[in-house]
């Protein structure tokens, strides 16, 4: 099992950027993949970037060229890079990890877009 631990929220204007971190804990982290998922009010959660356990990466279309995640499995943390950031990348993040069928969430982040 693993706990989930997400920081660096918060308000920033269009073209801006934000460095979300995600803190794990629990053992086998390396063996998980982790990914960041995101949520805007009245929308469902979406997948937004994503790490698989032997490092291939994917990103939404929406994102690509804008967003950049990675992990460090020896800290057990993962990032999402945000830049040029868009009024529509408003939402709540999620971390997200995934063993088999069995996903384990963080309690989420805000991420505000608005001039």
């Amino acid at each position: 099992q693993v706990q989930l631990v997400e920081s660096g929220g918060g308000t920033v204007q269009p073209g801006g950027s934000l460095r979300l971190s995600c803190a794990a804990s629990g053992s086998f982290f390396n063996t998980y993949a982790v990914g960041w998922y995101r949520q805007a009010p009245g929308k469902q959660r979406e997948l937004v970037a994503a790490i698989s356990r032997v490092g291939s990466i994917n990103y939404a279309d929406s994102v690509k060229g804008r967003f950049t995640i990675s992990r460090d499995n020896a800290k057990q943390m993962v990032y999402l890079q945000m830049n040029s950031l868009k009024p529509e990348d408003t939402a709540v993040y999620y971390c997200n990890a995934r063993s088999g069928n069995i996903d384990y969430w963080g309690q989420g982040t805000q991420v505000t877009v608005s001039s």
